[in-house]
């Protein structure tokens, strides 16, 4: 049993109905889950000057799927909520990202556990932190409470 994180955000359509699809949905996929507070921010990456803002939130649970089968299964959710990728960067109805699986290191063809950004995203790592912040990034070896307090930190240099 691997206790993973991931991540959900939304900026189309109607954002906190996507959100709550998404819970309910991993709450079926994943056992003993806990949804954070949500939170609005603001889009970030190329392309992302006209986009709406997004509802973001994180989900924390067990599994005993791979960490290609549970991207697979999130992939799943994303796509019966409406969910078309026009570009990696493009607007989004619903989007779910496999954060950390447990204390695997996974760098496949298409996927890279844990994420290789969420340690500079304040939407993955403040969402996290309030429902998980003794998680441990097997990368750097930091929970991810202070992993936020470092991006905070840097942030306000």
């Amino acid at each position: 049993m691997k206790r993973v994180a991931v991540a959900i955000g939304s900026n189309l359509g109607i954002r906190d109905a996507a959100l709550a699809f998404a819970a309910a949905r991993l709450g079926e996929l994943l056992s003993n889950v806990t949804i954070s507070e949500i939170i609005e921010t603001w889009p970030v990456g190329e392309g992302s000057d006209d986009q709406d803002l997004y509802l973001n939130a994180v989900a924390v649970g067990d599994t005993t799927l791979s960490a290609r089968q549970l991207l697979d299964a999130l992939m799943v959710i994303e796509q019966s909520f409406g969910r078309e990728r026009s570009s990696p960067n493009a607007a989004r109805t619903l989007d779910l990202d496999l954060i950390l699986h447990g204390p695997d290191i996974v760098i496949e063809s298409g996927l890279e556990v844990p994420h290789p950004r969420f340690r500079q995203r304040f939407f993955v790592l403040g969402p996290l932190a309030e429902i998980a912040p003794d998680m441990v990034d097997p990368v750097s070896g930091m929970r991810v409470g202070e992993l936020l307090r470092a991006l905070l930190q840097d942030e306000s240099r």
